[in-house]
């Protein structure tokens, strides 16, 4: 669901963009946490569909990169 609210005043616009920097969050994460709270209500959690979970794991591995090197190579000819 998708809502467009106008009219934001400055105070909680700058307190919004405060909050999701200080907590490394999405302005919109932090505008639907604070909604919930004040609503009242308790908000399942969201299903992300990006690759954040994977930063930080990336591990050498010199059997990959020997099976991948072929990739590296450019064939000068079949750029002509």
């Amino acid at each position: 669901m998708q809502y467009t609210i106008r009219s934001v005043p400055d105070a909680i616009d700058r307190a919004v963009r405060r909050r999701a920097r200080q907590e490394d969050k999405s302005m919109n994460a932090v505008v639907v946490e604070a909604l919930a709270r004040g609503l009242q209500i308790e908000v399942g959690s969201v299903e992300h569909t990006d690759l954040d979970h994977l930063i930080g794991t990336w591990q050498e591995d010199p059997a990959f990169d020997l099976a991948v090197a072929d990739f590296e190579r450019i064939d000068h000819d079949a750029w002509k």
